[in-house]
């Protein structure tokens, strides 16, 4: 069965940066569409980026000017650039596929912001 595996994310301090990464442990056919979403604690899972197959993109306002999504289409792979990290974006951050038939989820990767 093929899984979305996540990487890059950690604590970091205030104005800090990260890159996020989702990377499809096999194929995947007809995916329409890559994003990421984020929890934070007590708070309902929301969307933080999303680039569909033509290469548009749309950001949570929160977000835009700071994060950057990008995708690898050969690799089937996501990425989220973070810039200007700021404390009120700590959550687990889930990477998402939307592709023929079904919908794919990360396992969640921690971003911590904190001086």
């Amino acid at each position: 069965q093929v899984q979305l595996v996540e990487s890059g994310g950690g604590l970091v301090q205030p104005g800090g940066s990260l890159r996020l990464s989702c990377a499809a442990s096999g194929s995947i056919l007809g995916i329409s569409a890559m994003g990421w979403f984020r929890q934070a604690p007590g708070k309902q899972r929301e969307l933080v980026a999303i680039i569909v197959s033509g290469g548009n993109t749309n950001y949570a306002d929160s977000v835009k000017g700071r994060f950057t999504i990008s995708r690898d289409n050969a690799r089937n792979t996501v990425y989220l650039q973070m810039n200007n990290l700021k404390p009120e974006d700590t959550a687990v951050y889930y990477c998402n596929f939307g592709a023929t038939g079904r919908v794919y989820w990360g396992q969640g990767t921690q971003v911590t912001v904190s001086s």
